[in-house]
């Protein structure tokens, strides 16, 4: 049976469940397989060049008859070309971020396409809802990856953006099981995008070895670092523990774009590489006990959100949960 939002009615999908666009982790097995269990699979074209994600969205349209989307980080350099290629694809669903969604609003409107932007502040929110953005994500701070630079949670986020626009809400940051949408839906959100949990996935593009990490990770495993260049949470590691030192020490952003260097991403997520690799994971690694297959992940997001909305009803009604 459906959950009906203003989320599922934009997408066509039958649950308000999106699977967000990580890079190294999002490729057409796992944005086919999400679509096909009722939710709203992404390709991440951020880590593609547009030739690889031509053929990503190919292989997702074999693999399902259901809607699927693309996301795209407005500061690649690419960026147009990216956004070219997945409306020449006939791709009808874009989620952006890090970036001016202005720029490329229009050309994703006049194609008949439905865009959605990542925001981490109301700020941002309003601004993307003024532009035209047809919906967008409100990501908490303990989200995996790139993060906003104010450190907003998703529990004050989710509120205070539903409350300054009109335009549908999905909450994004350490949501990874049915609990967490139930609560977001209690924040006012229509959906919820879900990044941590998919990628450790069967069909998660990910090395086996960075999705046993999150599985292995606790509660406090994570840590967000790199402030002065761009905020990123990732697990603890050696690479993590430098970055820390290196920005508590008060390096120069150009000392700490050194430090990263070029494809770190790459090598911690899609190589393995668990010592001097980036690690991207949410807060919620804490939450993932188990590498699953993401059709068994929506099911089991769903059962569990059903049965806290009714335990909340009860409790509603006055009757003992």
């Amino acid at each position: 049976m459906a959950i009906r939002t203003r989320v599922t009615d934009l997408f066509g999908v039958t649950y308000p469940i999106i699977q967000a666009g990580m890079v190294w982790c999002s490729g057409h097995r796992l944005a086919s397989a999400v679509s096909n269990a009722g939710g709203l699979g992404l390709i991440g074209a951020g880590s593609m060049k547009p030739e690889l994600l031509a053929e990503h969205i190919r292989a997702c349209r074999m693999e399902t008859e259901r809607p699927f989307g693309v996301n795209i980080p407005l500061i690649r350099g690419d960026v147009e070309s990216l956004v070219a290629t997945a409306l020449d694809e006939g791709v009808r669903i874009l989620f952006t971020s890090a970036g001016n969604p202005g720029l490329h609003v229009q050309k994703i409107k006049d194609a008949g396409a439905i865009m959605v932007h990542v925001v981490a502040s109301v700020k941002h929110a309003l601004k993307a809802e003024q532009v035209g953005v047809d919906a967008v994500v409100a990501e908490g701070f303990e989200a995996g990856g790139h993060n906003g630079l104010d450190e907003i949670t998703t529990l004050c986020l989710v509120p205070q953006v539903v409350d300054a626009v009109r335009i549908p809400i999905i909450a994004a940051g350490g949501i990874a099981d049915g609990r967490g949408m139930a609560a977001a839906m209690a924040l006012g959100a229509s959906g919820v995008q879900v990044g941590t949990r998919f990628a450790a996935t069967m069909e998660s593009s990910a090395h086996a070895a960075y999705k046993q990490a999150v599985v292995d990770a606790g509660d406090s495993a994570t840590v967000l670092t790199l402030k002065p260049l761009t905020p990123v949470r990732l697990i603890r590691n050696r690479f993590a523990a430098e970055a820390l030192q290196a920005e508590r020490s008060g390096a120069a952003p150009e000392s700490l774009r050194e430090l990263l260097g070029s494809k770190r991403e790459r090598r911690g997520i899609f190589e393995g590489d668990l010592e001097e690799g980036e690690l991207e994971a949410g807060q919620s690694s804490g939450l993932v006990h188990s590498i699953l297959p993401a059709a068994q992940v929506v099911a089991g997001m769903v059962a569990e959100f059903r049965a806290v909305a009714a335990e909340l009803a009860m409790l509603g009604s006055g009757i003992p949960a």
